[in-house]
């Protein structure tokens, strides 16, 4: 038995319809539960309670036993003295304010359904489980699934927030900036995206403003502020970006970086150096990229809105020393796919947000556009026959892993709920 639980018991007041009493017997009927707090105190703040015909307002502190009230040193916390009652698994000691009058019990090991209690130490029962309600997690009612994954997808929206958040303290508000930085950082994807996000973040997004009109020029500073163009290399094009990005680095008074990005283990289109020349094309080719990736709803024209020819040099190479067979290499639309469910979509929400008008309907849609991602927790899910059709639902179950199956909170998981009451 956990004290989790037993919070859960109590917050939702899943007791057996028989009257609660005290450990002396003594009537209680709970009028107000109290808000469950997660953070340091008693575990429920401003709950009301009838106790022998009297209403108390207060605290409620549950426990497995009641002798763990000294053992986490309750009695000499002033802010347990407004505890109106003690909520247990095992009353196995009476337990004392510092006035010295007795704090009401109640024990619950005899109140819950034995159900409810099987049905908990079977989803809790690991045996090197994947998630604790695999067993049970095909048999959960469509509709309280569906509404779990929009809530799970919203959550991790807000979660996705946070670097928006840092980066707009970054860059004092400006969004085509952040919105410059989310891109470096997705096109790096997992490999690079941590050396992609330094790299973006060191540029004053004021200087790619001023040099985005010249192509050679906005190369020359995305190749010479990733740190590619510090090598001797006998190629007409290497050498007009050196020169370009000396005059740059004067003129701006650049500093250049130290980056280790990654080519070992990736296909050629996915080098660095293409990506780099991609976000040079992209930039030179739209001038109010910010503006028009909040404005557009369809994924059709979000295609439109990347497609970009980059220089004819990087047709035919895949690095400065790695020439290919002739090809546009435009951004993919897999790649582009990315970039609205890890760009595009976060940085909408947080705007929508700033602005007080967050259009959820039209976030989700947008989501539910977008084919399903493929990896390995999807798959998973895909086995135990909960299948994925578009984005929406799959952000949803990475969520769903990694913040709730992973940490066993199915406490608070509508899914474990749903199984415990079945």
């Amino acid at each position: 038995m956990k004290e989790d639980f037993l919070q859960y018991l109590w917050q939702y007041q899943f007791f057996l319809p028989s009257k609660l009493v005290t450990t002396k017997g003594i009537d209680v009927s709970v009028i107000k539960t109290g808000e469950h707090n997660n953070n340091a105190g008693p575990d429920f703040f401003n709950a009301q309670v009838r106790i022998d015909g009297q209403l108390w307002a207060g605290n409620i502190e549950i426990h497995v036993k009641s002798s763990d009230w000294y053992v986490h040193g309750h009695e000499n916390n002033k802010a347990y003295n407004t505890i109106i009652l003690h909520v247990v698994w095992e009353h196995d000691v009476e337990v004392y304010r510092k006035d010295s009058s007795v704090i009401p019990t109640v024990e619950l090991k005899d109140k819950i359904d034995k159900q409810l209690l099987n049905n908990y130490y079977s989803l809790f029962q690991q045996n090197g489980k994947w998630i604790n309600c695999e067993q049970s997690i095909s048999t959960i009612d469509g509709f309280v699934l569906n509404s779990w994954l929009e809530k799970l997808y919203i959550e991790r929206l807000e979660q996705k927030t946070t670097l928006i958040d840092e980066l707009l303290h970054h860059t004092k508000n400006d969004w085509e900036a952040v919105l410059f930085i989310l891109l470096a950082k997705n096109v790096g994807l997992n490999i690079n995206g941590t050396t992609f996000l330094q790299f973006a973040k060191h540029i004053d997004f004021s200087i790619v403003r001023k040099t985005r009109h010249q192509l050679l020029s906005l190369e020359a500073l995305f190749f010479g502020q990733a740190g590619f163009l510090a090598d001797v290399i006998e190629d007409g094009y290497y050498q007009q970006l050196q020169k370009e990005y000396n005059y740059l680095k004067t003129k701006f008074n650049l500093e250049e970086l130290k980056l280790d990005f990654q080519f070992f283990r990736l296909r050629p289109p996915n080098f660095p150096t293409v990506r780099l020349a991609q976000l040079a094309a992209l930039y030179h080719q739209k001038g109010s990229l910010f503006t028009d990736a909040m404005e557009v709803t369809e994924i059709s024209k979000f295609y439109d809105l990347f497609k970009v020819a980059i220089s004819d040099y990087w047709k035919t190479h895949y690095s400065f020393t790695a020439t290919s067979k002739k090809s546009p290499k435009n951004i993919s639309k897999e790649l582009i796919d990315l970039i609205i469910i890890n760009t595009i979509i976060p940085l909408k929400f947080k705007y929508q947000q700033t602005l007080g008008v967050v259009e959820t309907d039209k976030i989700l849609e947008l989501a539910t556009q977008l084919k399903a991602e493929k990896n390995a927790i999807i798959e998973k899910f895909g086995e135990l026959k909960i299948k994925s059709n578009n984005a929406f639902e799959t952000q949803a179950l990475l969520q769903l892993k990694k913040e709730y199956c992973a940490e066993l909170r199915c406490l608070e998981c509508k899914i474990g709920n749903s199984i415990l009451k079945n």
